[in-house]
């Protein structure tokens, strides 16, 4: 009988964010998949889990899944964990999981962390009904990427990194215009957790005047 993928979200920043299954489910596979190891490390080293762990990440996914598959044809379960949040949202996931279901391998997902809830929810923009875009393309086919969402209607969430933060800023205020609304949040659940609302123009004059650090999560007022 094969084995079973196990699909576990982690902390985004406190390790507390983790629930009981998740721990006992770590506990109990064979072998751990993990986005960097060193990383995962001090999550598993903090909950004194000793498993074996196996570097999985968007550099050598295409090359080990393959091997993956056959570990987990031999009855192995496997855990796959990335760097923070949930395997599969913007991070290595999706692959595998496609490959586990082409060969009738056995996925689960466990419910836990994921960066964008906490921000749409504190956001103060409509939250029943949202699209999620990820990373926006940093160069090619960035605009084209820009001027479709400027007409999206519904409330939008994006991810960007600090040092592109403010170029992107100046880029939504030239495509969606000065006066939308926007919800920035950047260090969740970490000690300098920070949200800023207000227009565009507002929320990029407040990170103009400060070093912006941590991962960061847009969401944006749909077109009215």
């Amino acid at each position: 009988m094969s084995g079973k993928l196990i699909l576990i979200p982690t902390p985004i920043g406190n390790l507390e964010d983790i629930t009981l299954r998740a721990l006992r489910m770590l506990k109990e596979v064979d072998v751990i998949l993990a986005e960097d190891t060193r990383q995962s490390g001090k999550l598993l080293h903090h909950y004194e889990i000793s498993k074996p762990m196996v570097p999985f990440h968007q550099h050598n996914e295409h090359r080990e899944v393959q091997k993956i598959i056959s570990l987990l044809e031999t009855g192995k379960n496997f855990a796959l964990i990335t760097d923070a949040g949930t395997p599969g949202i913007s991070d290595p996931g999706f692959l595998i999981v496609r490959e586990c279901l082409k060969n009738n391998i056995a996925v689960e997902c466990l419910p836990g962390a994921t960066a964008f809830v906490p921000a749409l929810v504190k956001s103060g923009l409509p939250s029943n009904s949202f699209c999620f875009e990820g990373f926006l393309p940093e160069k090619k086919g960035r605009q084209t990427m820009l001027k479709k969402l400027a007409e999206e209607e519904r409330t939008i969430i994006i991810y960007e990194s600090p040092h592109r933060l403010l170029k992107t800023l100046e880029q939504l205020k030239e495509f969606f215009g000065a006066e939308r609304q926007i919800s920035v949040s950047r260090e969740l659940t970490k000690l300098f957790e920070e949200t800023v609302n207000g227009t565009i123009t507002e929320v990029a004059e407040h990170f103009k005047a400060k070093t912006i650090k941590g991962e960061i999560v847009m969401v944006i007022d749909g077109k009215k």
